[in-house]
């Protein structure tokens, strides 16, 4: 009987392959609120979450506790607001429809009341582009536009923690912590220096792929390895202008 190929089992998506839930603290989201509701809460601590990059900031709202991620400028005691007509500044929560455009915003939510999904790595922000008709327009980090309902609500500010890339890891047993509580495959082995049975391009003396490492986007699994739907591969050639 043969043998599924490293792809495969990760596709499945077995224990062994997922984050570690050790040190996880709870969801960072923000409280309920109910329509036209305000709240004002308090930094009681800043916290590090095991697996993630932007430090947690404890918050108290009317006896409630809520993580959520901490922006720049955050400190132990300080105030947020979240609501409708709350404050414009920083570190408060309102809705994008109150939000004016060429704003830094961070933590935004997807839906509404989903507490907030996009936009929660370390340094990163999004960019309050326009308000439309259909709703309002906002580029993210990668620099792909999304269209949000106004009433979905965002954090004013940039999401502490950047420049965290900017230390290097020294040694290879850090590395392998950060990517076990990452949930990453650490250390990654060329596919053409694995035997044959586990992976597509292994096998053979010499390690050479021996065919198309380019694969399409619905391309079955274990054999969806390499290239996967890629635009244009190879050497980049420069035409010469004809005189």
């Amino acid at each position: 009987m043969g043998k599924r190929t490293l792809v495969r089992r990760r596709g499945r998506g077995g224990k062994q392959f997922q984050a570690i839930k050790t040190g996880k603290i709870v969801p960072a989201k923000y409280p309920n609120l109910q329509s036209s509701e305000q709240k004002v809460g308090s930094i009681v601590d800043i916290v590090h979450e095991r697996g993630r990059d932007a430090p947690l900031a404890k918050v108290e709202f009317d006896k409630e506790i809520s993580y959520v991620p901490a922006p720049d400028g955050l400190e132990v005691g300080g105030k947020i607001q979240i609501g409708d007509n709350v404050e414009f500044k920083p570190n408060n929560i309102l809705p994008l429809e109150s939000i004016p455009d060429g704003t830094l915003i961070c933590n935004l939510e997807k839906n509404i009341g989903d507490g907030g999904k996009l936009v929660k790595s370390a340094g990163s922000s999004a960019i309050v582009f326009s308000h439309t008709s259909q709703g309002v327009s906002i580029k993210l980090p990668s620099g792909k536009f999304t269209t949000l309902n106004p009433r979905c609500k965002a954090m004013i500010g940039v999401i502490s923690g950047a420049g965290r890339k900017e230390k290097p890891f020294l040694k290879a047993g850090n590395k392998q912590k950060y990517m076990t509580a990452h949930g990453k495959l650490y250390p990654k082995v060329r596919g053409i220096a694995q035997a044959a049975v586990y992976h597509p391009h292994g096998g053979g003396r010499h390690q050479h792929v021996g065919r198309q490492s380019s694969v399409g986007r619905t391309t079955p699994p274990g054999r969806k390895v390499g290239n996967i739907a890629p635009r244009k591969t190879g050497r980049a050639r420069v035409k010469q202008k004809k005189e």
